[in-house]
Parts: C-alpha cells; structure tokens; sequence
C-alpha cells in the first residue's frame, strides 16, 4: 500500500508519523511547498519525497495519486493527529473487496476537533447523504481506496474541496462506501484550514461549490 501524506510546513510531526507507518505501507510525502525544511526532515526518515509547486490540498493529493504505483492507496494528514498504526483498520474492506472506499470516522480526544469543526463535519455528513446516498458521520482525512478507480472519479478540486468530492463522486458512482472508527488528536502546529480565518472561509468556500455541483 502507498501511503499518501499532503505537507505543508510540518517538520515537527513528520518524524513522529513516520515512524509509525505499518510494514508494508509506503509513504509518499507530498510537500506543497513547505518553508520550514519539512521535505528534508521527511527525505532523512526515509519517505519518498515529491513536490507539489500548485498550492492546495488536493493538488497535493492529486500528486501523491498520480506518483502512487500500488494498488490500494491511503490518505493521511501529517500533523500527527491521526496514528498511522490504524491505517490497517481502514485498508481492510478494500483488501478484502468489502468497500471501495473506506473512511476514518475520527473519535476526537478532549480538544482535539474545535466545536466549528465538529459541527461543520455534522452538516457536510447529513449533506452528503442528502445528495448521494452515502451514510458517512465524519468526512476524515485518512481514507483508503483501489488507486485506479480513485483516478477513474476524476476529481478535479485542487483546494479543500477534495475530501468531500471525492465521497460525493464515489456515491454517485454506486461504491460501497464505509467508515472504521479511528483515535483523533490535538495535531502538532496549527491548521492551515481551520486554524485560520482565512483557511477556513476557503474551505467553505470549496464545500459548498463541491455540494453545489454535485448532481
């Protein structure tokens, strides 16, 4: 499996995420242009290291999609809120042919998701549903999913706006779609979405474009 991580100056947490990446998972840092060495931190732990000069988080995940070569790939923030040790938890039902895309449905410890955030999650999950079917609670960022159908929605957000059309593509299309519960905590640094005024009206922004276009 190839583990896709979007980066964006996370130098603090790449270490800590690294080193826990399961065997037999390999990652694929994707730095978006980072300036505080965060590529260089990741190259000495021994990830393989793409750039991405667009800025975006789905232009970073659309790069580390297109440089993936296995057949099942993951999606993983780098700011260590989320252990790569439960990645297994979530790749199963696409290694087993249970799901086409499996979610991380995130169980936040005290403090970790900002009370915007949580209910922002609950709008875009009753949202989805009402557009496509899809029974999810938590549009999380560590997902798992067979790389060439993935490539096949051909999702075209390049912002914040991936994460959501990626599930609204898949409803569309029919895939069983499936959530695991996995353990979410405080990050290390902030958010460059939620942690800022301006990051966070861009991702509404993407969303509700994203709801808007969805058929």
């Amino acid at each position: 499996m190839d583990v896709i991580l979007p980066v964006l100056d996370e130098r603090d947490a790449i270490p800590w995420v690294l080193g826990r990446i399961p065997p037999g998972y390999h990652p694929i840092l994707v730095d978006n242009g980072s300036s505080d060495g965060s590529a260089d931190v990741a190259a000495a732990c021994g990830a393989r290291v793409i750039h991405e000069g667009r800025r975006g988080f789905g232009a970073a995940c659309f790069a580390g999609l297109t440089a993936a070569t296995a057949p099942v790939v993951c999606f993983l923030d780098c700011d260590a809120s989320l252990d790569p040790r439960d990645l297994p938890v979530v790749v199963e039902p696409i290694t087993t042919g249970a799901a086409d895309l499996a979610l991380g449905a995130r169980q936040p410890a005290s403090g970790a998701l900002p009370p915007h955030v949580r209910i922002a999650n609950r709008y875009l999950a009753h949202q989805v549903q009402r557009n496509c079917g899809a029974r999810v609670s938590d549009i999380g960022p560590m997902r798992a999913a067979r790389r060439e159908a993935l490539i096949a929605l051909d999702i075209a957000d390049r912002r914040s706006g991936w994460p959501l059309e990626m599930v609204l593509r898949a409803g569309h299309a029919g895939w069983r779609i499936v959530e695991r519960t996995v353990p979410y905590r405080p990050r290390i640094g902030n958010s460059k979405v939620t942690g800022t005024v301006r990051g966070t009206v861009q991702a509404i922004r993407d969303m509700r474009a994203q709801l808007r276009a969805s058929p």
